[in-house]
């Protein structure tokens, strides 16, 4: 149980499902029902299949790539940045992102599954060994999956106005959160250049 804790924990931070939970429903403010329950299955399955892949190649992929870690930080940064710029600027329905493809990109990657969780599974693969990371990256999925679920009521809540309102805040701090992760991934490229030298 102590394991357990020590791998969820750090996924849970990483993952941060309650605080992705306002650029869910700024994506999907807009949507029908259905098409929300669509948009998060698909963004939970496209989560776990990325999750699930880099937690047993992750290492292996970075190496023949030739990629670092604090790479991946600037590329999934520059991503977000991207998006949150487009949501903030935009000013008709029709220049939304397709609901058919959000679910997977950027909800269930690089919002709910980035180069932190990534980083943080392939670490703790190491210290806790493969079932009870998997366990761990899990039992987070199905707590995201949750908080997914229950965001429509939340909308409800906030009314049109409001949703519209917190969309842009979103946005916003889908931005800084970019902008954080391309500082990272610099100042680790940084660190690892000094290290080298």
């Amino acid at each position: 149980m102590d394991k357990f804790l020590l791998s969820f924990i750090p996924i849970f931070v990483a993952m941060d499902a309650i605080g992705i939970l306002p650029m869910f429903i700024g994506f999907t403010e807009h949507l029908k029902k259905r098409e929300r329950q669509r948009t998060i299955i698909q963004s939970v399955i496209t989560a776990f299949i990325i999750g699930i892949v880099f937690l047993f190649l992750g290492r292996w992929i970075f190496k023949i790539l030739g990629v670092q870690v604090s790479d991946f930080k600037i590329a999934g940064g520059a991503v977000l940045l991207a998006i949150s710029l487009r949501d903030i600027l935009q000013h008709e329905k029709a220049r939304r992102l397709p609901s058919e493809t959000m679910g997977a990109v950027p909800i269930g990657t690089p919002l709910v599954v980035g180069p932190a969780v990534l980083t943080t599974i392939i670490i703790l693969l190491d210290s806790y060994g493969p079932y009870i990371t998997v366990l761990s990256f899990v039992t987070n999925l199905i707590i995201t999956w949750v908080a997914f679920h229950y965001a429509t009521n939340i909308s409800s809540f906030l009314g049109k106005a409001g949703s519209k309102a917190f969309s842009k805040i979103a946005s916003l701090l889908l931005a800084a959160i970019a902008v954080m992760m391309m500082r990272k991934g610099i100042i680790d490229t940084i660190a690892l250049f000094c290290v080298k030298t």
